[in-house]
C-alpha cells in the first residue's frame, strides 16, 4: 500500500494541511543557523552544509525544507551524513521515508537505519542519519504522522463536503396535484409554464383552481459546512500544535493579536521543532571532542520575537542601559554590519552612561588621579 501517496495526495488536496506545513517548513529553513564556539560564530566545511550548500544538487535551505515538509506529512524527515575519509560531514542527502526501514540491534539496543531507494541501498549506524520526527510512542523510533491523527475528522469533513455539493447541483423538485376534472389541455398548459420558470430560475405561475403545487426544496445548509470546516481547523491546529489564526480565522485581526500570535507560535511550537534540529546537528555533524571544546549548532529565533519598531526600540534601550548587551550584539539582530568602534563592544551602564565592571573602574581611577 503506497501510503506516501496517500498522504502527498492529502497534502496536495487539503488547503489548510498545505497552509500549515507550508508556513512551518518556510519558517524552519529561513531561520539563519551558525556553528558557535562559546558564544562565538565559526565558520568551516561541516557550518556550510546548513546555511550553504548541503550536496551539489541542493542548498541548505532546500534541505531543512524538504526535512520539514517530510516531517510533518509522515512523522519522519531523514537526511544520510556522507562522510570523508576522516569522518568529517561532507553532503547530506534527504531520503523519501517510505524508503526507510528502523531496525534496532536486540543486542545492544542499538538503532540502524536501512535504506533501499533508486538512489541508496544502505544499513547504516544511527549517527549517520539526521532524523528529525513528531512524537514517539515510549517503545518507538518513528514518528507518528499528524496526518494518520487527523484521519477520522478529514474523512468526515470530506464526507460532508460531498453531501453538500450533491445537495447544491439538486434543482428544486414539484408535485402537481390537479382534479380530475381538469381538462388535458389546462393540465398541459400548466405544466408548461412550470417547466418554463424552473429553467429559467426564477418566475410566476399562474395557480388556477383546481390545482395544487408543492415545492421540495434542496436541504443544503450552509452553516453546517462552515461549523464542520471550523471544527476541522481547530483539530488541524492542535495537531501540528500551532495557533489557530494561522488558519486564517478571524482572531488575529489586528497588531496587537498578531503579534501575540506570533509569540504564542515561537515559544510553543517553533522552539521545541528547532531544538530537535539542533540536538540532531550537534550529536551527528559535530565530533565528541568538538562538543566538549564549546561547539554547537544554534538556530536564530530571535527575529521573530522582536515585535513592532517602537516595542523593539524601548527593549533595545533596556538592553544597552542596564549593561545587558552591546550595540554590536544588537546590530547583529537587525542584520546591519558591526561597528568599528571599540566601544560599540562596550557594555554600558545608566548614570548617563558609564562604561560597565572594568572601563567603569579605568574611568573612575582616571578621573581620581587628575582631581590628585
Amino acid at each position: 500500500m503506497d501510503i506516501w501517496g496517500v498522504k502527498n495526495n492529502t497534502l496536495a488536496t487539503n488547503e489548510e494541511i498545505f497552509g500549515v506545513i507550508t508556513r512551518l517548513a518556510n519558517t524552519v529553513s529561513s531561520l539563519p543557523i551558525h556553528l558557535y564556539k562559546s558564544y562565538e560564530q565559526q565558520e568551516n566545511d561541516v557550518a556550510d552544509l546548513l546555511h550553504g550548500e548541503a550536496n551539489p544538487s541542493m542548498s541548505a535551505f532546500s534541505l531543512i525544507n524538504e526535512l520539514e515538509v517530510s516531517r510533518n506529512a509522515t512523522g519522519n524527515g531523514y537526511a544520510l551524513i556522507e562522510r570523508n575519509k576522516q569522518g568529517t560531514p561532507i553532503h547530506l542527502w534527504p531520503i523519501d521515508p517510505e524508503t526507510v526501514v528502523v531496525k534496532r540491534n536486540r543486542d545492544d539496543n542499538s538503532i540502524w537505519y536501512e535504506v533501499s531507494s533508486t538512489e541508496f541501498h544502505v544499513l547504516v549506524f544511527n549517527t549517520e542519519m539526521i532524523h528529525v520526527k513528531h512524537i514517539t510512542p515510549l517503545n518507538g523510533v518513528v514518528g507518528i504522522s499528524p496526518i494518520d491523527v487527523l484521519n477520522g475528522p478529514l474523512k468526515f469533513q470530506k464526507a460532508v463536503e460531498d453531501f453538500s455539493l450533491n445537495e447544491m447541483k439538486k434543482k428544486d423538485q414539484y408535485i402537481i396535484q390537479y382534479d380530475r376534472s381538469i381538462s388535458p389541455e389546462n393540465r398541459e398548459a400548466l405544466i408548461k409554464d412550470l417547466t418554463h420558470m424552473v429553467k429559467e430560475n426564477g418566475g410566476a405561475v399562474v395557480q388556477e383552481k383546481g390545482f395544487q403545487i408543492d415545492r421540495y426544496e434542496s436541504k443544503f445548509q450552509p452553516s453546517d459546512l462552515k461549523t464542520t470546516e471550523e471544527i476541522t481547523r481547530s483539530r488541524i491546529a492542535n495537531a501540528f500544535n500551532v495557533p489557530l489564526s494561522f488558519l486564517n480565522e478571524a482572531s488575529a485581526t489586528n497588531a496587537n493579536a498578531g503579534e501575540q500570535a506570533m509569540i504564542q507560535f515561537v515559544e510553543m511550537t517553533l522552539v521545541p521543532i528547532v531544538k530537535q534540529y539542533e540536538s540532531e546537528f550537534n550529536r551527528k555533524l559535530l565530533a565528541p571532542q568538538q562538543r566538549q571544546q564549546g561547539f554547537y549548532f544554534k538556530f536564530n529565533v530571535n527575529g521573530l520575537m522582536r515585535g513592532n519598531t517602537a516595542a523593539r526600540t524601548n527593549f533595545y534601550q533596556m538592553m544597552i542601559r542596564n549593561g545587558i548587551t552591546t550595540q554590536n550584539d544588537l546590530r547583529v539582530l537587525e542584520d546591519l554590519p558591526p561597528l568599528k568602534d571599540k566601544s560599540a563592544n562596550m557594555t554600558w551602564i545608566s548614570k548617563d552612561l558609564f562604561p560597565s565592571e572594568s572601563q567603569m573602574k579605568a574611568s573612575i581611577n582616571d578621573a581620581t588621579s587628575k582631581g590628585g
